[in-house]
């Protein structure tokens, strides 16, 4: 049956070990990672056409944009901060055929990479552009259903929670996690 899901509303979380660190009241944009894959031109001696192989799936990266200063999150940029940040993202998503509410979240696993101020201008709103880099881990949840799942150090590549390379990582001997 045919349905238009609209976003109405967003949440983030940077660094999920603060519940209360919520930026509702200053997330003006968020952007989730491209899901691009990566193609090699091939054209064999003994073909006139050349055609396009899939090689895998390029880096993903995210963004958003907060409004005004955030010096708590400014913190956590760069080499000073030791390790990764989970980053948790909840949108409301409303169904346009039932009016239903439905929840869609991502969890991203990353390293804040970019923190860019917008140019100071008297009477307007400053706010920071910042981009979620070296993610490592991400996931996709429609409705509480999981859609999409990639883990760097599993190497595990699930859509629909149905495992799409088992076979490449039981041939290759990599274990389901620890």
């Amino acid at each position: 049956m045919s349905n238009i899901y609209i976003m109405e509303a967003a949440n983030l979380f940077c660094g999920d070990e603060d519940p209360t660190a919520s930026k509702h009241l200053t997330l003006t944009e968020l952007q989730l990672p491209n899901l691009q894959e990566s193609f090699q031109d091939y054209h064999p001696g003994g073909s006139r056409v050349q055609i396009e192989v899939a090689v895998g799936i390029q880096k993903l990266e995210a963004s958003f944009k907060l409004a005004g200063w955030d010096p708590d999150l400014l913190t956590q940029f760069g080499l000073g901060a030791a390790s990764r940040k989970k980053f948790t993202a909840y949108g409301s998503i409303r169904s346009k055929r039932t009016g239903e509410a439905i929840e869609a979240k991502a969890v991203l696993e990353g390293r804040l990479g970019a923190a860019n101020p917008e140019a100071f201008q008297r009477g307007e709103m400053q706010g920071f552009d910042y981009a979620i880099s070296e993610i490592l881990h991400y996931e996709l949840h429609f409705g509480g259903v999981e859609k999409l799942y990639w883990d760097f150090f599993t190497a595990d590549w699930r859509v629909d929670g149905t495992s799409q390379n088992a076979d490449e990582r039981n041939i290759l001997r990599i274990p389901n996690g620890f």
